[in-house]
């Protein structure tokens, strides 16, 4: 029948989703409420750990896995980001990678960027883990080799301005095309907006709109002009220091600043789809009040988060 231990096969599958929702002792909590299933906290904790364990092989090499995406049409993105948890070794960081396929959407110009409607993902694998950048860096490739993508240079890699992220791309994802989240980049330029010119005063408000308009529609060499420009005719010291550190951390990403090419075919310039997955995969459930995790069951709770958030979790329990 099937039957491992005293949990059977449907039971085992909801102990997991319940788990993967909510603290333990919520689920079993639910779990009785729910469907009358009369279970402890402790069960439900040890059939995630196992489970998720044998997820993350299930992952790692069924092909089932793997077919889905590299079936799927669209331009591949990858993006990544890192999140705190809270565990018995202090606070680490969760780092999160998501492969993921896009059909583009209509050509729009740098004014109309954020009110159009871009298609949304439509298959889409990720992994996380709490570990040091080199090691989460190196699963990249050995993904990228599983779902199929052996032309690297397909690939754009889609972060925040985070050292490790774009170290571990140039060594995993050789010509791959990188863009900095537009949002993050914005949120500098208005950061520098309000050291300069006061916040919310109009000349500040007229500058940034000025600014926001340069890196849309011509990158680095338009922005930079601008902020070259402002840093002549600042006055103060912690004006030009403001205006020098935003030139020094943009002009690092120059290659990453080609919105108004990416915003005409119709893709993506925001890393939006991972720092959700943080939030909402990783945070909602892995970061709740007093939650503190032993590390290496914090990294299978997120194989089984991961495995929920890539569209997995049916061909797991019917094929795995």
């Amino acid at each position: 029948m099937g039957v491992s231990g005293f949990v059977s096969p449907q039971a085992r599958r909801l102990l997991c989703l319940a788990g993967a929702s909510w603290s333990f002792d919520s689920s079993a909590k639910f779990l009785k409420e729910l469907c009358g299933l009369m279970v402890s906290d402790n069960t439900v904790r040890e059939v995630c750990q196992q489970e998720a364990a044998a997820m993350a092989c299930w992952q790692r090499d069924a092909l089932e896995a793997h077919v889905p995406f590299r079936q799927a049409g669209g331009d591949i993105e990858f993006s990544t980001d890192g999140t705190s948890v809270n565990t018995w070794e202090g606070w680490r960081e969760m780092r999160l990678g998501i492969f993921s396929k896009r059909h583009r959407g209509e050509s729009a110009v740098p004014e109309d960027w954020d009110d159009r409607q871009l298609p949304s993902p439509h298959v889409r694998v990720a992994f996380a883990a709490v570990e040091k950048s080199d090691r989460f860096g190196a699963r990249w490739g050995r993904w990228a080799r599983r779902l199929g993508i052996h032309d690297t240079a397909k690939i754009s890699v889609l972060a925040d301005g985070a050292s490790w992220i774009w170290e571990e791309a140039s060594m995993h994802f050789a010509g791959a095309t990188g863009v900095l989240d537009i949002y993050h980049a914005l949120e500098h330029v208005a950061d520098t907006a309000k050291v300069v010119y006061g916040e919310e005063t109009a000349r500040g408000q007229r500058w940034m709109a000025a600014a926001r308009k340069d890196l849309l529609a011509g990158g680095w060499p338009a922005l930079g002009k601008r902020l070259r420009v402002a840093k002549q005719r600042a006055t103060k010291r912690t004006h030009r220091k403001s205006l020098q550190s935003l030139a020094a951390y943009l002009g690092k990403h120059r290659e990453h600043l080609e919105y108004a090419r990416r915003l005409a075919e119709g893709r993506s310039i925001g890393s939006g789809q991972v720092e959700g997955a943080c939030k909402h995969m990783i945070g909602r459930r892995l970061k709740q009040t007093g939650a503190r995790w032993r590390v290496r069951r914090v990294n299978r709770m997120a194989n089984l988060c991961a495995l929920m958030y890539s569209d997995h979790w049916n061909a797991y329990w019917t094929t795995g």
